[in-house]
């Protein structure tokens, strides 16, 4: 395991200050206490992006297919630390990771349980085999963003609500880092 309800989540105001620390679980019961969060896409050479699967032992949006891997920074921890821990902790992968953007968003999963989050958004490139942490991930491919836009148009509800509002915003403002790497 690499997550745990007790684990210590950063809680923010709309500004990205500091107000304290709640358990995970609490920060995302009912409807949710903002916190601190990150987003990562991983693409390879073809600029294809590596989506996940969540576990079926998530508490919130198990099986829904996501963006290459997303978390939390732990208590003094910094993002930069954070994002590339999580990457290697869930997916064995280490690549430079640029920063897109950051955005607030609520969404809410069922009666108990929601994401209020304040999220940062990378992206990298690595063309290195993943192995999966089966405790995070329950499958991985690898899909690109022309298949991705028509399959989230057939299937919303196959996705994570921040994975969508993330990947619609990536395809707007950032596709240099989907574009595919030439050869040569």
């Amino acid at each position: 395991m690499v997550s745990f309800d007790d684990e210590p989540l950063v809680l923010v105001d709309s500004n990205d200050q500091e107000v304290g620390f709640l358990d995970k679980a609490s920060a995302h019961e009912g409807k949710g206490t903002l916190h601190r969060a990150f987003s990562i896409f991983v693409f390879n050479a073809n600029g294809e992006l590596l989506l996940q699967q969540r576990a079926p032992g998530k508490r919130l949006w198990p099986g829904y297919w996501s963006n290459t891997c997303c978390s939390h920074p732990r208590r003094g921890e910094t993002l930069d630390n954070a994002i590339h821990r999580r990457l290697k902790e869930e997916l064995g992968l280490a690549c430079p990771l640029e920063y897109l953007f950051k955005f607030e968003y609520h969404a809410q999963f069922d009666a108990d349980g929601a994401e209020h989050e304040l999220c940062r958004v990378y992206a990298g490139r690595s063309d290195d085999a993943p192995t999966v942490n089966v405790n995070e991930i329950s499958g991985l491919r690898y899909i690109s963003p022309d298949a991705l836009d028509a399959e989230m148009a057939a299937k919303p509800e196959a996705f994570t609500p921040w994975f969508k509002i993330e990947w619609e915003r990536i395809r707007r403002e950032h596709a240099h880092v989907f574009a595919p790497v030439s050869k040569g």
